[in-house]
């Protein structure tokens, strides 16, 4: 892998998403080698992936370069690469382009999309994980807008502009509210050939209410943004299959659609070769304790969504979202650097900041501990939160500039077929 031998401690860190970044930035410049290996070179901050696959952003807005963020570090090296396997015994792992030892071992693999078993879903099926997934779902929309306008079969139209989202948690609410703005405001000005109430948004969501993770204030509300939008809203729902052009649920309700995005969940992104008693099948996810080392290990950690912390606040783990990524991250930078040094490590306690989802312009619900707020106020909190968390002041500066003219212009200039999608069933 051509990295210098050296005769400081090596750090490998697996994953460049949230709590890799933020661990080897902490532990960067110290007395030790930071080796950060990833399959893709850049950073994603998924939180604005929807607005990726909705037009409203380009993908280089909410993606940043791996190498970047490490260049001005010493003795911190990246490789593009797959990690396969981890040989603990020997203090090595093995990866798509050759083998590597650590001293510590730091993994921050994340998430990947969960079906739950659903084969049809998983085959037919829209996920939102990654950037080229993003693109995927923008390109299929803005061609199933192509086709409607083309066609003269009346189902088929029905069929093209039927959008269903399934999960009713902070991805699935923003990507309804985001989807029916373009039918709002973009389908009448751009499409003038077709008839806007002809496409329906459906948001289905196993429970009994959206965003079951937040309060139930913050649910009623979302609930009545998505009205207002006119978003078709189905709880206790569930998909039982899906063959690219059917969609069928648990209930009654059948619907005809050439799009289903799943957003209903995520499972841990492991990796091979720890023994099994490290790892929670049920989640995925590697157990660990209130430093993050793996439970049975001493020189492997895990952090963030692939670590599973159980604490009397939290028996089931911390939520899988940004924060404890990152607040794990930056904690884990200091005590590496303590354990080294044989110094006494300090306890991961997650401090809650409040959850937060947007519903569409000027539209948003925030949950923090003793106030919960719904509206344009909640929408500016939510803006500025995700404007200032997004890596790199380029990238702030173009969301900036991109949402002041999307809200001026009731715009979404980034419809663009740039790599047209293409189904399996097609």
């Amino acid at each position: 892998m051509n990295i210098p031998e050296s005769s400081l401690p090596r750090v490998v860190i697996i994953g460049g998403g949230f709590a890799g970044i933020n661990f080897a930035r902490k532990i960067a410049n110290k007395n030790v080698q930071v080796v950060l290996i990833d399959k893709r070179n850049y950073h994603t901050f998924q939180p604005l992936l929807y607005q990726v696959s909705s037009a409203g952003l380009e993908p280089d807005s909410i993606a940043y370069p791996l190498r970047k963020i490490l260049k001005n570090h010493k003795n911190t090296f990246f490789r593009l690469a797959e990690v396969e396997s981890i040989n603990s015994e020997k203090n090595n792992i093995k990866t798509s382009i050759g083998n590597l030892d650590y001293d510590y071992l730091v993994i921050a693999t994340g998430t990947k999309t969960n079906y739950f078993g659903n084969e049809s879903i998983e085959t037919h099926g829209m996920p939102m994980k990654k950037v080229p997934q993003a693109l995927n779902i923008r390109s299929l929309i803005l061609q199933n807008f192509e086709q409607a306008a083309i066609t003269n079969d009346k189902e088929t139209r029905k069929a093209l502009l039927n959008f269903v989202i399934v999960g009713g948690g902070p991805t699935g609410v923003e990507l309804a509210g985001a989807i029916a703005e373009l039918k709002n405001h973009i389908l009448p000005r751009d499409y003038r050939d077709l008839i806007p109430e002809d496409m329906q948004i459906y948001l289905l969501e196993g429970g009994a209410r959206v965003l079951p993770t937040m309060s139930e204030h913050a649910s009623k509300k979302a609930a009545k943004f998505l009205s207002k939008l006119g978003v078709l809203v189905h709880c206790n729902t569930f998909v039982k299959n899906y063959d690219g052009k059917k969609v069928l649920t648990n209930l009654s309700l059948e619907l005809q659609s050439e799009t289903l995005i799943w957003a209903a969940g995520v499972t841990g992104n492991p990796v091979k070769g720890l023994q099994a008693e490290a790892l929670i099948d049920r989640a995925n996810r590697y157990k660990v304790n209130e430093y993050n080392q793996v439970e049975g290990y001493n020189t492997i950690f895990a952090l963030g969504d692939i670590s599973l912390m159980q604490t009397d606040a939290y028996p089931n783990g911390h939520p899988q979202v940004a924060q404890p990524a990152i607040q794990q991250g930056e904690l884990l930078g200091k005590n590496l650097i303590k354990l080294i040094e044989g110094k006494p490590l300090k306890k991961f306690k997650y401090k809650d900041k409040g959850s937060m989802a947007t519903v569409g312009r000027n539209k948003a619900v925030v949950d923090l501990k003793h106030f919960r707020f719904a509206g344009f106020f909640a929408w500016f909190v939510w803006m500025f939160v995700h404007l200032m968390a997004l890596v790199g002041f380029r990238n702030r500066v173009i969301v900036f500039f991109n949402w002041g003219y999307n809200y001026i212009n009731f715009d979404k200039a980034a419809r663009l077929i740039i790599r047209p999608f293409r189904k399996l069933n097609q």
